[in-house]
């Protein structure tokens, strides 16, 4: 029978951090794989499969020493899920092969709107106005990032702005899996199918990596899946009205990545954007901690 944890808010705040820096990580390391620094630039395919297969073996060596009880997986939902899932990170590792991480990370903030839209067809939710107005502010913050102009717009933020999307859509089938299933046994589940998936993809494009970027893409597989934990159990110690501001932080650290290793300053668009989306994502998860409260029992 599974016991819940105690409730720890500051542990909870502690591990989404830990959690953001990492997410930061990945897509710093993506950056690196996608352009020449390490080698020959790979494609995103093969970057995504290397998340995949790396997130996997960590996951699967955990499982090897807790052995922990996998439940029967409900296999049509977790593979609509790899599916969208993989599609996303190939877009968002695409986008930031060409634009900054902060531009790229603050687009991907759009991943709970979207959520929110697509769960309206998808499990029949309602969204009341403080919802669509949290949706219509953060978008004007993704149309400020896209830099709409002829002299300043960026084709590769509508590959960010398309990982949002289907990432989004994914937020909705994890819904769906997690009143199903333990978290463990959907990682797993998940970066497993993802291999097969991701698998399958990069025979078309694959290129034999140089041991700088073998190195890369297990630090981009580790990192998310150290993400991922800290993660889930931040989410069982705490709301997730509480948890989900804290990891706007990722942006935070995607911008001092991009000071350090590639000498790109946020300019006022990156900041103007990137602020009003962070305060949509932020109205829709203060929304979704009223809502709960509402409905507890009194």
């Amino acid at each position: 029978m599974h016991v819940p944890l105690p409730q720890n808010p500051r542990r909870a705040a502690t591990l989404i951090l830990i959690a953001s820096a990492f997410i930061a990580a990945t897509t710093l390391m993506a950056k690196a794989l996608g352009t020449d620094t390490p080698g020959p630039p790979l494609h995103p395919f093969q970057i995504t499969f290397g998340r995949f297969l790396f997130a996997f073996l960590s996951f699967a060596a955990v499982a090897a020493v807790m052995r922990p009880r996998l439940q029967r997986p409900h296999l049509p939902l977790h593979l609509l899920r790899t599916l969208s899932g993989a599609s996303g990170v190939t877009l968002m590792f695409a986008s930031v092969a060409y634009i900054p991480l902060a531009d790229a990370t603050a687009i991907s903030f759009l991943n709970p709107v979207f959520g929110m839209i697509l769960a309206i067809p998808l499990l029949g939710e309602k969204v009341g106005r403080w919802r669509w107005l949290a949706a219509a502010i953060a978008l004007t913050g993704a149309m400020i990032l896209l830099r709409p102009t002829p002299a300043s717009f960026q084709p590769a933020a509508l590959l960010a702005l398309g990982a949002a999307m289907v990432l989004g859509f994914e937020l909705s089938i994890i819904k769906k899996l997690t009143g199903r299933e333990a978290p463990f046994s959907i990682l797993i589940v998940n970066n497993a199918l993802g291999v097969a998936i991701a698998g399958m993809a990069v025979l078309w494009v694959w290129q034999t990596p140089t041991p700088a970027q073998w190195a890369l893409m297990a630090g981009v597989g580790c990192a998310m899946a150290a993400a991922q934990a800290c993660f889930v159990n931040a989410m069982a110690r705490a709301d997730a009205s509480f948890v989900a501001p804290f990891s706007y932080a990722t942006l935070i650290f995607a911008a001092l990545y991009d000071v350090i290793f590639y000498d790109v300053i946020p300019d006022a668009i990156t900041l103007t954007g990137a602020g009003i989306i962070i305060a949509g994502a932020a109205l829709l998860a203060w929304r979704e901690g009223r809502r709960r409260v509402a409905r507890q029992p009194l």
